[in-house]
């Protein structure tokens, strides 16, 4: 007969796992009866053989206290609605030793369970308050520090922590990236807001670390590793050994990192403060000195569960969660603190509770800072932008002997040519951009020697040297992730991404991280950037869908992102201008649509007759955001909007229009597609009888829906409106790809059905 399953105490079932943690904590320091040290010194080790001292610990601890007593009050006053987020940090309270080895200049991305971490940051600088400001941001109050109300991150300006809401492991590239900057500045004679020694420093779960993201910078570490190029960067997996409900096997994050080449591995305890401070210490010296790629591996737990609304109990047995919960770093902690006799129990039940008194009072003040209450206060920091200074910036041509070196003579500079294509001024206008600026940086697969699968970055790299033009490995993500990580550095960044198809194997490092930066930093914090796309489709039947690619809506669907796309070469000069000014002045993170099929594209209506051939502008010359091109400004019988391709295949139909129909035809190149310009989109319908939009994005989701939408919210939608635009397909290769664009014959015949 087996024995009897032992009794379980009635609370310890308790649904409310935080109050069963928070009793146990109280009860272990009253029953404690170990003998206590001789209390030691600020500066001797702790316990005997630790590499902490007894003022580390103090400090530690007291960040670990606040960590906790912060996600205590969150799953109280959550049900008040006086707090709106319970993601915890609860048994992560470990990664306080990361933050207390580093420095504050250190940029720092972190992993939602940070309290910690962030309570000892803090500490590096005066006056600073972790309790009042997390506070803040609990109760999403617009006085919140970092990010004004809009979301609870981790984030601080002043102590470098950058703010994300990578759940699943979206910030690692930029970390890298961000690395790879450190270094990059002294190879281009960059002055960096940092220390020339600074490391990247990036928290992660166990869970995140299978993530393609996370593997994708992993791999990318291990590639620059593996090149000797240096690449700082402190990869912290805290491992609890699960992800929401979902258990990390056994061993699984040591046997898949511990021998991985390209990454240095280090293990700590993150639930002993004494034994895992030297470890940690180990991992972060290593970091700095070596300049490698680091992987520290710091053991933490996961108690009181996921966040607030995660009953474990109703999924996990009562013995394993109590085993969980007797593995609470802070119930460690306090046994160092008694054994080493730097505190008695009525000494660390009081700070426990003096700091739980803090966190509550400090809570309930933030319930009544006011919160926001506006669209416009919501959106301010998304895209910010400031016309007349970057129009400044975007003119500004006091660089004319830089332009002549790069141009080689006053007489070679690209305005003194004759007119070219677009693929050549996209070229002659990016030499003109790094010439302007000596922090731009431009990268990515196969722009170097090479000069990109198009030419278009053809002698670049022989004029700015391979320290600011630069091949990067095939990976999309990390492309981007680089961008980031230069942008953090105060460097001006142009990623280029190969294709348009390409794009969206990476598109969350533009949606998740790098649009969003402004929105949950209030501003604080930019990551500006160039990014060009070779883009869109008739490529006389090439490549099928990944290289006529024509889902522009991926791009315009991200908050704050301008999307720019030329059709001529002229346009795309001072268009880029423009961008780089948005970004220097504003911030502001920018897609720039190169249409592939008219790089090389010269003539319009006849062979030979040059007419998409454009004079290059001289570099005081710029366009503004949201402006377009009108081609017949005086026709008023029919309008076509369109862009990219549409623009010469709507001149060419335009032709035919007014000898079938006799109709004075205006064409408006749209040029800019995120924002749309609705005012003038709206105008120019009204100016004219019939309304036709040429879109060759799909028919569920292109930009012919933006512009119908702003004709009939303008007043116009009651005339004749019709809509040429691609099929709801991929596109095929060899000839059928015409099958499902729009074509000219396809404008004309729309028009008759106007007539």
């Amino acid at each position: 007969m087996s024995a009897p399953a032992p009794l379980i105490p009635a609370r310890h079932k308790n649904v409310n796992r935080a109050q069963v943690c928070d009793e146990n904590f109280v009860e272990f320091v009253r029953a404690w009866d170990g003998k206590a040290a001789h209390k030691p010194r600020p500066d001797a080790p702790v316990l005997p053989g630790s590499a902490c001292t007894a003022a580390d610990f103090m400090a530690l601890f007291e960040s670990q206290l606040v960590s906790r007593h912060l996600d205590l009050m969150a799953r109280v006053l959550r049900v008040q609605q006086k707090v709106f987020y319970t993601i915890g940090s609860s048994g992560h309270e470990g990664n306080a030793m990361v933050a207390r080895l580093a420095r504050h200049t250190d940029p720092a991305f972190l992993h939602y369970r940070s309290g910690g971490f962030m309570a000892e940051r803090f500490r590096k600088l005066p006056g600073m308050d972790p309790i009042m400001d997390s506070a803040l941001s609990f109760a999403a109050s617009m006085e919140d520090p970092i990010s004004g109300g809009r979301h609870k991150v981790w984030g601080s300006k002043p102590l470098w922590v950058l703010p994300q809401t990578s759940t699943i492991a979206s910030h690692l590239p930029k970390a890298l990236g961000t690395a790879v900057a450190i270094e990059q500045a002294r190879r281009i004679g960059h002055v960096l807001p940092i220390p020339a020694d600074s490391i990247a420093i990036c928290s992660f779960g166990d869970a995140s670390s299978n993530h393609a993201t996370a593997q994708t910078a992993f791999n990318a570490a291990a590639w620059t590793a593996y090149q000797q190029l240096p690449a700082p960067v402190l990869y912290v997996c805290e491992d609890n050994g699960i992800g929401i409900s979902v258990k990390t096997p056994d061993g699984w994050i040591s046997s898949n990192f511990r021998d991985r080449k390209g990454l240095d591995y280090f293990y700590a305890d993150g639930l002993d403060l004494a034994t895992g401070y030297g470890q940690v210490q180990a991992a972060v010296e290593h970091c700095r000195r070596s300049r490698r790629p680091t992987f520290l591996h710091l053991r933490t737990t996961r108690v009181m569960g996921h966040a607030g609304t995660d009953f474990e109990i109703e999924w996990r047995s009562i013995e394993e969660l109590m085993a969980v919960e007797a593995s609470d770093p802070l119930l460690r902690s306090a046994a160092i603190a008694l054994e080493s006799g730097l505190m008695d129990a009525d000494d660390l039940l009081g700070l426990y509770e003096l700091t739980r008194e803090k966190c509550f009072a400090a809570a309930e003040q933030a319930d009544t800072r006011p919160r926001l209450s506006s669209l416009a206060e919501i959106i301010k920091p998304l895209a910010p932008y400031s016309p007349d200074k970057v129009a400044s910036e975007a003119a500004r041509a006091d660089y004319a002997e830089r332009r002549a070196a790069v141009f080689g003579g006053v007489a070679k500079l690209p305005e003194a040519q004759a007119p070219r294509h677009l693929a050549i001024q996209i070229n002659q206008a990016l030499h003109d951009l790094l010439a302007k600026y000596p922090e731009a940086l431009l990268f990515g697969e196969d722009v170097a020697q090479k000069g990109g699968v198009y030419t278009v970055t053809k002698g670049l790299q022989k004029a700015f040297k391979g320290a600011r033009v630069f091949n990067t490995l095939l990976d999309e993500t990390m492309i981007l992730g680089l961008a980031q990580g230069f942008a953090n550095m105060g460097m001006l960044p142009f990623p280029e991404i190969q294709y348009l198809a390409y794009f969206h194997n990476a598109c969350d490092q533009i949606r998740g991280e790098a649009a969003s930066l402004q929105f949950f930093s209030n501003d604080q914090f930019r990551n500006p950037m160039v990014m060009r796309v070779a883009s869109l489709g008739y490529q006389k039947g090439f490549g099928g869908h990944f290289h006529n690619d024509n889902s522009i809506t991926a791009l315009r669907d991200i908050p704050g992102l301008v999307v720019g796309c030329p059709s001529r070469g002229d346009d795309a000069a001072t268009m880029l201008r423009t961008m780089a000014a948005l970004g220097k002045v504003d911030g502001r993170v920018c897609a720039f649509l190169e249409p592939i099929a008219l790089y090389m594209t010269k003539d319009l209506h006849a062979a030979g007759d040059g007419l998409w051939q454009t004079a290059y502008p001289p570099p005081d010359q710029a366009m503004v955001l949201g402006e377009e091109r009108v081609y017949f400004p005086e026709a008023s019988e029919l309008v076509v909007f369109t862009f990219g391709n549409g623009v010469p295949m709507s001149l060419r139909a335009a032709r035919e229009i007014q000898a079938r129909h006799g109709w004075s035809v205006r064409v408006v190149d749209l040029r800019w597609l995120a924002p749309l310009n609705a005012g003038a989109i709206a105008r120019h319908a009204g100016d004219c009888k019939r309304i036709l939009v040429v879109d060759e994005g799909r028919r569920s989701a292109g930009v012919g829906e933006g512009v119908i939408t702003a004709i009939v919210e303008g007043g116009e939608g009651a005339k004749p409106l019709r809509r040429v635009v691609g099929a709801d397909t991929f596109t095929p290769l060899a000839g059928a790809a015409l099958l499902v664009l729009p074509s000219e014959a396809d404008i004309v015949a729309m028009a008759g059905e106007l007539a």
